[in-house]
């Protein structure tokens, strides 16, 4: 729980309370939506709270919420692009394969899971990922359709390993 006395909340509320209508009329004008704006608005100050960032007396404070909230609002139109391609996958299915709507979430919250997982790999590395985990590919037969040698797949495959790794854990203790 985060106490409300602490240099880094005062700092935030400082900064909520002087920002944060020009940031809600900022996202509404990208967005053209004012709920979504509103909370986006709302997600960009909590996503401060978490950082717990040392010091926020800023020279730019304006660009340093944009910045946070650029990268939300790209968050928002990754998901949506999740949400219709899996939309229209189950548009495709014969009812009797239709998961229920719990699973339907689910599925849904693991899509994007792991969309934002492989965020920041290049695309040769994501799709060794893929094609190895969701397709069973062996390493030849990436290395096909990838056209690089299995040495190149076998990289790709433990850099994919290492981002994971380092996402879920933080970086591996470096030993000498």
């Amino acid at each position: 729980m985060v106490s409300i006395d602490t240099p880094d909340v005062i700092a935030i509320g400082s900064l909520y309370k002087e920002h944060q209508p020009w940031l809600k009329q900022w996202l509404r004008r990208k967005l053209g939506c004012s709920e979504t704006a509103a909370d986006l608005t709302q997600d960009t100050f909590i996503r401060l709270l978490a950082k717990r960032q040392a010091d926020y007396n800023l020279c730019e404070p304006r660009a340093f919420l944009t910045t946070i909230a650029r990268g939300l609002v790209i968050d928002l139109y990754r998901r949506r692009t999740l949400e219709r391609a899996w939309l229209a996958h189950l548009a495709e299915l014969p009812d009797s394969e239709v998961p229920s709507p719990e699973q339907q979430h689910i599925l849904l919250e693991t899509l994007v899971a792991v969309d934002q997982l492989l965020d920041g790999l290049t695309p040769k590395t994501r799709a060794a990922w893929l094609y190895s985990r969701l397709d069973g590919l062996t390493h030849a037969e990436i290395a096909a359709r990838l056209k690089v040698s299995v040495p190149r797949v076998r990289q790709y495959l433990a850099a994919a390993a290492r981002h994971c790794y380092t996402l879920r854990f933080g970086l591996a203790d470096q030993h000498e």
